[in-house]
């Protein structure tokens, strides 16, 4: 019994849109790096000056986000962090000077590893 052509192409179609639901979730889930970044507004000097204070604002948006270092990493990394002057090797310092008891310690991002 021969499968009409249409039924085959459904089928086809309904496998390629669940493995792009399956896979679709980037770094931070459902959400970009850069609109997680725009969260992290409070750290801005934190990111760009390794001796400014750390506010417990950013602290708190830097403890919900390092819950996934690999979002993390690509919200350090993003253009909207870029544009607002983060500096990555200083960005990776901001879990530990927040005391998060959970950070990514040693996990690389790109050049930089968290401390």
């Amino acid at each position: 019994m021969e499968v009409p052509m249409k039924y085959i192409c459904f089928l086809m179609l309904f496998v390629t849109l669940g493995i792009a639901v399956i896979d679709g979730a980037g770094e931070c889930g459902t959400s970009s790096p850069d609109k997680e970044a725009s969260k992290l507004a409070p750290c801005a000097s934190a990111a760009q000056y390794q001796k400014a204070r750390v506010s417990d604002r950013c602290c708190s948006q830097v403890k919900k986000i390092s819950q996934n270092p690999r979002c993390l990493c690509a919200t350090m990394l993003s253009n909207t962090a870029k544009s607002a002057g983060a500096k990555p090797e200083v960005a990776a310092t901001i879990p530990k000077r927040c005391n998060i008891a959970n950070r990514p310690v040693g996990y690389k991002c790109g050049a930089y590893t968290f401390s």
